[in-house]
């Protein structure tokens, strides 16, 4: 009787100990994350880009989402609006510089929750070789494995506002508006999983 409890104790100190989720370190997913941002165009329309192929990592620990940390490089290459001739202006010297400053980059400093599945994002983004504090409004969409390829699988959407003119990006402000909302929904893969 005394070894059953001994071995009843023991299969739940071993379950305590598998229930402590520790940090995972994920690849962010390029086909299933798009960075949207949006303007005003001279008060008649809000266009919108994407900024797509997506290189990055987040750390993720469920028990403590606060330990969070995130690191994304965007290709100015993966811009579009869907105008051609509108995605070669924004990536001349007029507005971004891509021959110059061909990344945008985000580095998270600080995790805060805000709320259940809430959390807020400090970091540092440099855009147009300009690096300023932004904060991200993030909503934890769904962790576990993901149901098509058997992998752990963070998902996340997050929005922010930034003025472009911050970032020395201030062509033709203000009739096209200096406020750029951004949009940005991802999903990341456990990068251990083979």
């Amino acid at each position: 009787m005394r070894a059953l409890r001994y071995l009843a104790l023991a299969g739940l100190v071993a379950t305590a100990g598998t229930a402590t989720a520790a940090p995972v370190t994920y690849k962010l997913d390029p086909g299933h994350t798009m960075v949207l941002f949006s303007w005003n165009h001279f008060g008649f329309s809000n266009p919108s880009a994407n900024l797509g192929n997506v290189d990055g990592t987040l750390v993720y620990d469920e028990k403590d989402p606060t330990k969070a940390t995130v690191e994304a490089t965007l290709p100015l290459t993966g811009l579009d609006t869907f105008v051609p001739k509108l995605d070669e202006h924004l990536k001349s010297a007029d507005f971004l510089d891509a021959a110059k400053y061909p990344t945008v980059t985000f580095k998270s400093t600080k995790v805060t929750a805000a709320g259940k599945g809430k959390l807020k994002v400090a970091g540092d983004l440099t855009v147009h070789g300009v690096t300023k504090p932004v904060t991200l409004d993030v909503t934890l969409n769904k962790v576990g494995p993901h149901p098509m390829m058997k992998v752990q699988t963070v998902g996340f959407d997050a929005t922010t506002t930034i003025k472009r003119s911050d970032f020395g990006v201030g062509a033709y402000v203000p009739n096209v508006s200096d406020e750029i909302k951004i949009h940005i929904t991802t999903e990341a893969h456990d990068a251990s999983a083979k």
